[in-house]
């Protein structure tokens, strides 16, 4: 099985380049920076992690992700090979992007996301207990209940 879940923070904006011919795909590349859990000489360190996203998932990616975005992403690790101008043999490691979506609000983040993004936060359920962030439900609503 090759399935890989990371969280990370976008390095920089995505990529997006689109294939030629008639049905153009759009292709999307960006790097995420995912924290490693434990520190090295009490700093944190990171590994850079290369993402490729393809179809309308890329689109989306174009319109919505911004550097320093916090997303979450599933998908597979694929391995390649290519030769360069000087000869000389390079090995590549990526994430083909399967699933991805925003890890934080756009408060969170910052506001480093532009004015169009549709992702919003939930907005707080009113509540009597405003603690747990549930609604009370009032007596005597029982009979007016679908279920029992």
């Amino acid at each position: 099985m090759n399935k890989v879940i990371l969280m990370g923070r976008l390095t920089r904006d995505p990529e997006v380049r689109y294939s030629q011919g008639e049905n153009a795909l759009a292709i999307a590349r960006y790097t995420l920076a995912v924290d490693r859990r434990f520190k090295r000489d009490g700093e944190q360190t990171a590994d850079f992690i290369n993402c490729v996203v393809f179809g309308k998932s890329a689109e989306f990616t174009e319109r919505y992700f911004r550097q320093g975005m916090r997303v979450t992403i599933s998908g597979r690790i694929q391995t390649g090979s290519y030769t360069n101008r000087d000869g000389v043999k390079v090995y590549t490691t990526e994430v083909v992007v399967e699933e991805q979506e925003f890890a934080e609000s756009k408060n969170a983040s910052g506001g480093s996301v532009g004015q169009s993004q549709p992702y919003r936060q939930a907005a707080p359920v009113p509540s009597a207990d405003a603690g747990d962030g549930f609604m009370n439900i009032p007596d005597g609503i029982d009979e007016e209940l679908p279920f029992n």
